[in-house]
């Protein structure tokens, strides 16, 4: 599907008539924004903006060339953006080119930065008036959205945290896994962030992006080294738990490997009476006696609370 946004009223134009280009110019378009486009619709628009689109290979690629580039008319630069689906992150490579002031993004999911981008551009469509200025405003509200999905890992990760404090309940297979996916999210968004912080420094290092934009970039580029930095906090945090959960593991194995030793322990010396009077050797004095069967008994009941009472004595139980 193409998306058109034209200077024009601020007019919206989706799936356009191929006709269309041949009635506008550079001056008529804003933004052109391609989502899971066919092979027809890229190559209408590459006839018409005189570029060729990169494949998903080549945005995805991570070399710093890839992240941001520039060449005798146009700037092409690629970031990765992070989705929430089904409880996991997964990152969507989105790639941008300017050219004539014009912007044209490629991605193949509705995400929800572009959405918001698009309804700040049609209610004060006088503060774009470019495509330079279309792709910051893309940028800020993608680190609104890091920001927010950076604060639902704390959240969860207090959660996690809070049933830390439980004392009567013990720590399964389940909890462990749940830390181990909080890491997984964390450091894909981390990743993510960085990306932006890439695609952001090449930027402040252009010369083409009008003047205003600048300083935005500077206040972008400080509120995503305070993201990493948050991000880092909760991967460490999550390092933490880790550690303690498999601490009260061992802790739970150690109590039930105690219970075990303590009672082979403790039945030993009943063992060891009842295996001497089972040899029934006719010197022994008990063999015919009549209380032989309650003293042997008796004999065994002793060792045990003995063995207890050292047990106790020593502060072993």
């Amino acid at each position: 599907m193409i998306i058109l946004y034209l200077k024009s009223l601020n007019k919206v134009i989706r799936d356009p008539d191929p006709q269309l280009f041949d009635e506008l110019g550079y001056d008529d378009l804003l933004w052109v924004d391609l989502i899971q486009a066919t092979s027809k619709e890229r190559k209408l628009v590459e006839n018409f903006m005189e570029v060729s689109l990169q494949t998903r290979q080549q945005v995805e690629e991570i070399e710093t060339s890839s992240r941001y580039s520039e060449d005798e008319d146009s700037i092409i630069t690629n970031s990765n953006f992070t989705m929430l689906r089904e409880g996991n992150f997964i990152v969507e490579p989105v790639s941008f080119i300017i050219k004539e002031g014009v912007l044209i993004s490629v991605r193949n999911s509705d995400l929800r930065t572009f959405t918001e981008a698009g309804r700040k551009l049609q209610i004060n469509y006088r503060s774009y008036t470019t495509g330079y200025h279309v792709l910051i405003s893309i940028l800020e509200a993608r680190i609104d959205l890091d920001a927010d999905m950076v604060e639902i890992i704390g959240k969860q990760i207090a959660a996690l945290s809070g049933s830390n404090n439980d004392v009567d309940k013990s720590v399964d297979k389940i909890i462990l896994l749940e830390v181990s996916r909080l890491q997984e999210n964390t450091m894909i968004l981390r990743e993510s962030i960085f990306d932006r912080q890439r695609m952001l420094s090449g930027i402040q290092r252009s010369e083409r992006f009008p003047n205003d934009i600048y300083p935005r970039v500077t206040i972008m580029i400080k509120d995503i080294s305070s993201l990493i930095s948050h991000a880092d906090f909760s991967f460490e945090r999550l390092q933490f738990l880790q550690d303690t959960f498999m601490g009260l593991i061992n802790i739970e194995q150690n109590k039930i490997i105690k219970m075990f030793t303590v009672l082979s322990v403790i039945f030993m010396p009943p063992t060891l009476i009842a295996s001497v009077y089972g040899m029934n050797f006719s010197i022994m004095p008990e063999l015919h006696w009549k209380y032989g069967y309650i003293f042997a008994i008796a004999v065994m009941l002793l060792s045990v609370f003995l063995t207890l009472f050292f047990f106790r004595r020593k502060r072993w139980l």
